[in-house]
């Protein structure tokens, strides 16, 4: 009984491996995707623009340090070059970026499977492949990668250890206004070889991931991106990104917001339901590009809620173009469940130092009755800004702070302590989430204060309020933008309506001073009431 219950369980066993790896095979093809290996590991003649990139983290087999690297070959034909090769190698211990940047011409390049022979200007000859057997044929989905400059040298086997994931399920997907682009990953990879560090080489073992991109989607002219991949501790790997566009916007649909994740070898899903928060920037040491460094993931897909932050913040390749290009580390949890990972990202997108203009006051005089107003010149989706306001009464020799962290672009001034005819100056300061972006403007002059606060035109009722405020009269106009905001400036509700005239709740607030904001431009009201 007990020969033929292990006999069972192995068969069982056996049976699972092979399922699992029912993919590893040539051709390969999941019934919804565009996507067939091994023709699309290859060169896609009709596409302009094509690379093949592999990132991964690498452990010496003697010294145990660690290195974490990037590897791209580009198609894109520019100044006589068929594109270009770029190779980086980070030190984790100490930060130390190794960095090459190459044009080159593609000796060979297969338009039917994975063979790359690249000339690398100035450095050699570099080769990315499929692996073969004593009988050369080629292995499924096992490669070797050979690439050096000055500093560095690859020699490196991957074998894959996870079905592709195919971006999209189709593989096919429009990118940023106008652009497509067709796109897959090999999420895992078991990797092992030979790092070659100045002269001195080591054996090396590690992970890796393998994206691949053809399409007209072209990094040098279109839309900016923050791009990252994850490959966390419960199995789950990711690879998601926001695209920019010209006016710094992500809008929220799938051209320029997306998801893509490997759950398990049967489950994979694609959706654009996420939010990338930035939590921390940092500029580079000339000053000219500031990248984000932090951020949180969160999607309510798989209750995903992730911190990602850079392990090196001076990881930026500056040629063919500027961009940061390092690894991360991951931590948060994912349906509750606490998860850690590796990843890298890749960032096209720079920030800037907020700038801000002074809508209101207006002129030489400042009505207590209305609300200060001011406008952010250069918003960011990357970047929600707060802000701080502060006034001087003594020539701006010292100023006094009057709120902070506001999220609003206006603020009611609940109790000023000012009398008519003083001369008063205003300055707002925007700073990013870690103050590391930050900008400001004064009044260049005074303004007269005067006390007025008979122009509001309709009226809140009860007040104080319990559960229920009414507007008198019923207040009609297209559109209006409707706030309700505490005493420290802070958006508590946010609502449009042709309409508003009774029934707003406010039976959500706590006790305490706020602000009734409505309307647009000059027909702008901002009542105070009071919530019992």
């Amino acid at each position: 009984m007990k020969i033929k219950f292990y006999l069972f369980i192995a068969v069982s066993f056996l049976s699972t491996v092979c399922w699992a790896q029912d993919w590893k095979t040539y051709p390969y093809s999941t019934k919804s995707s565009l996507i067939s290996f091994p023709a699309d590991e290859g060169r896609h003649t009709s596409q302009p623009v094509e690379w093949w990139y592999t990132s991964g983290h690498l452990t010496g087999n003697i010294s145990g340090k660690t290195y974490s690297y990037m590897l791209t070959y580009f198609y894109y034909r520019a100044a006589g070059y068929d594109g270009f090769r770029i190779l980086n190698l980070t030190d984790d211990a100490n930060g130390t970026f190794y960095q090459d940047s190459k044009p080159l011409t593609y000796t060979y390049l297969s338009s039917s499977g994975l063979d790359i022979h690249a000339s690398i200007y100035h450095e050699g000859n570099e080769t990315w492949g499929n692996k073969v057997d004593i009988n050369n044929k080629v292995i499924p989905f096992e490669y070797t990668v050979n690439a050096a400059s000055s500093d560095i040298g690859l020699n490196l086997d991957y074998v894959t250890l996870k079905r592709p994931l195919i971006i999209s399920d189709s593989g096919y997907l429009k990118q940023g206004i106008s652009n497509y682009t067709y796109y897959y990953s090999q999420t895992k990879n078991a990797v092992s070889g030979t790092l070659t560090l100045k002269g001195v080489s080591e054996d090396v073992t590690g992970i890796s991931w393998i994206d691949r991109q053809y399409g007209n989607f072209n990094p040098w002219t279109g839309e900016k991106y923050e791009w990252f991949h994850a490959q966390l501790s419960n199995g789950m790997d990711m690879n998601f990104w926001n695209i920019f566009t010209d006016g710094n916007s992500v809008p929220d649909n799938s051209r320029y917001r997306l998801l893509s994740a490997y759950v398990n070898d049967s489950t994979q899903y694609t959706v654009n339901n996420l939010t990338i928060q930035r939590l921390g920037y940092n500029w580079m040491p000339d000053s000219a590009m500031c990248y984000s460094n932090r951020w949180r993931l969160t999607s309510p897909t798989n209750n995903i809620d992730l911190i990602i932050t850079t392990k090196n913040n001076n990881t930026e390749v500056q040629l063919p173009f500027r961009f940061f290009e390092g690894a991360t580390t991951i931590a948060g949890t994912v349906n509750g469940v606490p998860v850690t990972g590796l990843g890298f990202a890749e960032l096209l997108h720079s920030y800037a130092e907020p700038e801000i203009a002074i809508k209101n006051p207006v002129g030489n005089t400042y009505n207590t009755s209305s609300p200060i107003e001011w406008q952010l010149i250069n918003p960011d989706d990357g970047d929600p800004v707060t802000y701080d306001i502060e006034y001087s009464i003594n020539n701006k020799v010292t100023f006094i702070p009057l709120a902070q962290g506001l999220s609003d672009t206006s603020y009611q001034w609940n109790n000023s302590g000012l009398h008519n005819g003083d001369k008063i100056w205003f300055k707002i300061t925007a700073h990013s989430i870690d103050d590391k972006l930050q900008g400001s403007i004064t009044s260049s002059s005074s303004f007269t204060v005067v006390m007025n606060p008979d122009n509001i035109k309709i009226k809140l009722y009860p007040n104080p309020v319990g559960e229920k405020l009414f507007l008198e009269p019923a207040f009609q106009m297209n559109n209006p933008v409707c706030k309700i905001i505490d005493i420290n400036g802070r958006v508590m509700r946010e609502f449009k309506s042709n309409t508003i005239s009774d029934n707003i709740d406010v039976a959500y607030l706590s006790a305490g001073v706020y602000f009734f904001k409505i309307g647009t431009g000059k027909d702008l009201n901002v009542i105070k009431f009071i919530k019992k």
